[in-house]
């Protein structure tokens, strides 16, 4: 069948409805999918980008199988900073166009698609002694034009306040931990923040499920063409084809490996984790000068659940990608360093209960320009390219703008392959969960569910009224209930703990909260997905 067959000969996949994902429904849409049919969109790489991608082409009517080798979010998408950024840096590089688009990317995640899961985070700049007041200066500009970018993109004030300088004492309100000795003051700004990055990615999934998307984790593409892939799925070593009339290769910093003649410069971002009460109150966040640099901070990320974030650094990363990143030492003492230039109580190595690094899928243009740029100075644009047998590839960006980078990926597929469909809808496309303020502040449910749930907090919060049970929390001093694990297997596609410990909850991020919590997991995993195979996967995770 020909890739521009005409649309009454092409399939859509009809929309249930629903937008839960489960291993029943993986299963059963697997089956439909391997050598069967051609579809018209197959997305490889189910990270922000690649569920973006998903939901786009099936807002627009078309049919759509989405793929990934692992799970939802298993890469980039989950090591993020949780930060929905404005653009504000990319203004002091002169990268006007990427700050603008940044900006209007945030104030629709914030105010239209995932204002549960996006939502105002504060941040104090310490005026210490390390900052100079030429330094302070420049900083404060910086903020008042990233406040003139919220109003370029026409961010209401009410999402979003204006930034203002801080007496010393006001300073220490908003961030106790600070030194107090040669404090001046400070500088507080806000911006958009994630409750988490992976919980935006199932977001992004499930809504695209509800499309009509076929949404297939474990699925691994071997070998891609212009005209589909040759796939394996992971859990029973099954291999067949997936034939597709576009193909679109969202696979990050894997991308090179699918398609020839792309080049991946990964920059690696490391955090670190701590508990909270080593800091103590924290009602807002910090962005700590990094000594000797312009324009280069360690965010200080307080997270809610008992934990703080601390990162990051920008390394260019040599060699061959690993699934899973590590965060190397050196990383780690740099963050150590920075934050103790401020802090009033020290943090010792032995207080990082965690760490993790992401790897920032940047294009490499060094070859074009023969320099070898550093990867902190790397353009943040995204890149559509098309292969000559037709497969699109998008790489670059960041999360915030996935939306774009989703939007243009398929508008350049629906070209080259000329598929019949309209224009992007998902600038005003609520997600799963996602309401106007007024209605998720009368979700009845606990704030914090609200936050990670939307309007489906009722639903979670539920399970748990049903079964005294399911209220427990999965580890002492941690939020998250048995009722979410429940929840994640039958409505989020979790397979096994991994996916239950690693994404959908971010109790993995403390190796320490993650072996406590495996006995819980394998009993959920055990209920619902049967005794051998939940024991096998928790065994695996």
């Amino acid at each position: 069948m020909s890739p521009t067959s005409s649309p009454a000969a092409r399939p859509v996949f009809p929309s249930s409805g629903s937008s839960s994902l489960s291993a029943a429904r993986r299963a059963r849409e697997l089956t439909a999918t391997m050598d069967g049919p051609v579809v018209d969109v197959l997305v490889v790489g189910l990270g922000a980008t690649g569920a973006g991608a998903a939901l786009d082409a099936a807002a627009r009517g078309l049919g759509v199988v989405a793929v990934d080798a692992h799970d939802l979010a298993f890469g980039t998408s989950r090591w993020s900073s949780k930060l929905i950024h404005g653009g504000l840096r990319y203004l002091a590089s002169a990268q006007l166009d990427v700050a603008h688009e940044s900006a209007v990317e945030r104030g629709v995640l914030m105010e239209r698609t995932a204002p549960h899961l996006v939502g105002a985070q504060p941040f104090v700049l310490p005026l210490t002694a390390l900052v100079s007041r030429g330094q302070a200066a420049l900083a404060w500009a910086g903020f008042r034009a990233g406040d003139t970018l919220r109003l370029a993109a026409r961010t209401a004030r009410a999402t979003l306040p204006a930034p203002r300088r801080l007496s010393a004492v006001e300073t220490r309100h908003l961030a106790p931990a600070l030194r107090a000795d040669g404090l001046r003051g400070g500088l507080l700004s806000w911006d958009g923040r994630l409750t988490d990055d992976a919980r935006l990615v199932t977001a992004l999934a499930r809504t695209g499920a509800a499309h009509g998307a076929r949404i297939l984790t474990r699925v691994r593409a071997l070998e891609l063409t212009g005209s589909g892939a040759r796939v394996r799925d992971e859990l029973t070593g099954r291999e067949g084809h997936i034939r597709a009339r576009a193909v679109i290769n969202a696979s990050g910093v894997w991308a090179g490996d699918l398609v020839g003649g792309i080049r991946i410069r990964p920059s690696r971002g490391t955090h670190l984790v701590l508990r909270s009460e080593h800091l103590g109150p924290l009602p807002a966040g910090l962005h700590i000068p990094v000594p000797g640099e312009t324009n280069r901070f360690v965010l200080v990320l307080p997270q809610g659940d008992g934990r703080v974030y601390v990162g990051l650094t920008d390394e260019p990363v040599e060699g061959e990608v690993p699934d899973v990143p590590e965060a190397p030492e050196s990383d780690i003492g740099f963050l150590l360093d920075v934050l103790g230039s401020v802090l009033d109580v020290p943090v010792h190595r032995e207080d990082v209960v965690g760490a993790f690094a992401g790897l920032r899928p940047l294009l490499d243009t060094s070859a074009a320009s023969g320099t070898a740029a550093r990867t902190a100075d790397i353009s943040r644009r995204h890149a559509v390219l098309t292969a000559p047998d037709g497969v699109v590839t998008v790489v670059g960006g960041k999360l915030t703008t996935y939306r774009r980078m989703a939007e243009d990926a398929v508008d350049t597929a629906v070209t080259a392959r000329r598929l019949t469909a309209g224009p992007s809808p998902t600038a005003s496309l609520p997600l799963v969960g996602a309401a106007s303020p007024h209605v998720l502040d009368g979700v009845r449910a606990p704030r914090r569910l609200v936050r990670r749930y939307g309007t489906e907090a009722a639903a979670v919060h539920a399970l748990g009224a049903s079964d005294a049970r399911l209220r427990e929390p999965v580890v002492p001093g941690h939020p998250v209930t048995r009722a979410e694990l429940l929840w994640a297997v039958r409505h989020e596609g979790a397979l096994d703990a991994a996916d239950l410990l690693d994404r959908r909850t971010r109790i993995g991020l403390v190796p320490d909260d993650r072996s406590a919590a495996l006995e819980v997991v394998r009993e959920v995993l055990g209920e619902e997905l049967g005794e051998v195979r939940g024991g096998a996967s928790a065994e695996r995770g």
